[in-house]
Formats: C-alpha cells, sequence, structure tokens
C-alpha cells in the first residue's frame, strides 16, 4: 500500500514480498563524467538482449552522492516487469559508488539515496528497503528506517513468466489506480509463506492491476494446484512448486528465480 509524506524518506509503500538472487550486478569506474549503461544478458548464452544507454535515476543518485562516474549494470530478467530491478540498480549502484570513492556513507545512507532516486522518478515505493536484506518481507511502515520483518521460509526456487512491461511511473502516478490499491490491502503481515501467496493473490484480483494475461495465466495455474500470484508491478506472475516451471513455460518466456539469503553485497572493490 503506497504512503505519501512530506518528503521521500517519509514516502514508501506498505507490503510484502520476497527477495530474489536474480538482481543486478553493477560495476562503477571514475570518470570526469557520468555515462550509464544497462544491460540485459540472456542468462545461458550471456549474450545482450537489451541496452539502455541512460538512467535519469542513477544519474540524480550520483549527482546527489556528489560524484561522478561510468557506470555498467546488468541484469537478466525483464526490465520493468515487476523483478525490483529499477531499485536493485540504484541500491547496487549507491553501495559501489560509496566503496569506490571511499565516501563512508554506510548501508543506511546509501539505502536511502537509492530510496529518494527511486521515489523522485516513481519507479517504485518500497523495493530499496526490501532488498537492503534477503528473504521474504513484511515493510511495516514507508522508508528505509521502518520497521521490515524478515522470514525464510520460501521455497528453494520459484517461477516466473513475463507478458510483457508495466511502465510503474504509469500506475504510481493514477489517482484511481492508488484508491484501488489502498482499499485492497489486507491490513495485515502473512504468518507463512502460504499465507503470502493467498493475501498476494487477494490484493492482486481486488486491485485492478491484473492484466487479463495475468488473470488467464493464474486460472491455469489454479486448475493445476499451483500458488502463484502477479509481480508486482509487472504484466506477469510468478509461482511455487516443482510443476510451476512447465507450466508457466508453455505460457510464455519463462524463469527460474531463487530466493536471497542476503541483501546488497559488494562483489569486488578495486581502483
Amino acid at each position: 500500500m503506497p504512503v505519501y509524506g512530506p518528503d521521500p524518506a517519509h514516502t514508501g509503500s506498505l507490503g510484502a514480498g520476497i527477495v530474489i538472487r536474480e538482481g543486478v550486478t553493477t560495476t562503477i569506474w571514475p570518470s570526469d563524467d557520468t555515462e550509464v549503461t544497462v544491460e540485459r544478458r540472456d542468462p545461458v548464452s550471456g549474450n545482450v538482449i537489451e541496452v539502455f544507454s541512460t538512467s535519469p535515476p542513477i544519474r540524480y543518485l550520483l549527482e546527489r552522492m556528489g560524484v561522478t562516474a561510468r557506470v555498467k549494470t546488468m541484469c537478466s530478467l525483464p526490465i520493468g516487469a515487476g523483478f525490483g530491478l529499477s531499485a536493485a540498480a540504484l541500491l547496487s549502484t549507491a553501495t559501489a559508488a560509496d566503496a569506490l570513492f571511499c565516501l563512508s556513507l554506510g548501508a543506511t545512507e546509501c539505502g536511502a539515496l537509492a530510496h529518494e532516486a527511486e521515489i523522485v522518478h516513481r519507479t517504485g515505493l518500497g523495493d530499496i528497503a526490501a532488498c537492503m536484506g534477503g528473504g521474504r518481507d513484511c515493510r511495516k511502515g514507508a522508508g528505509i528506517m521502518a520497521e521490515i520483518k524478515r522470514e525464510h521460509d520460501s521455497p528453494a526456487s520459484l517461477c516466473a513468466v513475463v507478458f510483457g512491461p508495466l511502465p510503474s511511473p504509469e500506475v504510481l502516478g493514477s489517482p484511481g489506480a492508488m484508491a484501488r490499491v489502498v482499499r485492497a490491502f489486507p491490513g495485515r503481515c502473512p504468518g507463512d509463506i502460504a499465507d503470502f501467496f493467498r493475501l498476494s493473490r487477494k490484493f492482486t484480483e481486488e486491485s485492478g492491476l491484473a492484466t487479463p494475461q495475468v488473470l488467464s495465466a493464474l486460472a491455469a495455474c489454479d486448475d493445476a494446484g499451483i500458488p502463484a500470484t502477479m509481480t508486482m508491478l509487472g504484466n506477469g506472475i510468478f509461482a511455487s512448486g516443482e510443476d510451476a516451471f512447465p507450466l508457466l513455460s508453455r505460457l510464455g518466456e519463462a524463469f527460474l528465480l531463487h530466493p536471497a539469503d542476503e541483501g546488497v553485497r559488494l562483489l569486488e572493490v578495486g581502483q
């Protein structure tokens, strides 16, 4: 559920999700001018599928950090499909820049700056807070300083299918859509992973965010007895169980996902 405060630090969302390992890897180098490249690569071959030569949120973030850099972010999941990749890119960039330029900001300040960039550009509301740790999260307040409950009870793997983009700024900027989201919010944290799928599915149906393709895919999962729900915010679904991947593969491009034990981390530091 969206929460709009007097500033980005007090703006965000309440709700639950699952942090996944398949996120973003960011590499940065010192540069006189800021350059940002976003690449999506095939997870098997490593071939580049999509390339974007700019990212206003990342540029904003680096300006707020007072540095200029050449940034490359790489991912294997579709962009704009509800996987929280914008948040992952921002948080990984902030973390890498903090280490490279010896800013000594720390995890909390990096998270706050990344959250601000996401709020300002309407690319998300609560994903930064979620990405700062692993597991199945439940955000009880807005912003990164709010209480977050985390459980590590998700299945070893999940499966998702994507039918196309569902741009976050269009939804987050719609008063009507946000009003439906507020009415549909369950108002509590899930008790366990089964309860998570139940509450999330109920929210999907009552919020009005689901596309016809999403509703059709969810119905197919129901027929097969597979727990499934919509990716937020994305035109796709994710599901649990051994039979999920074969079924979702018949519906579209399917992706195998794995819950993360931890949040953002540094892989290598050098000059």
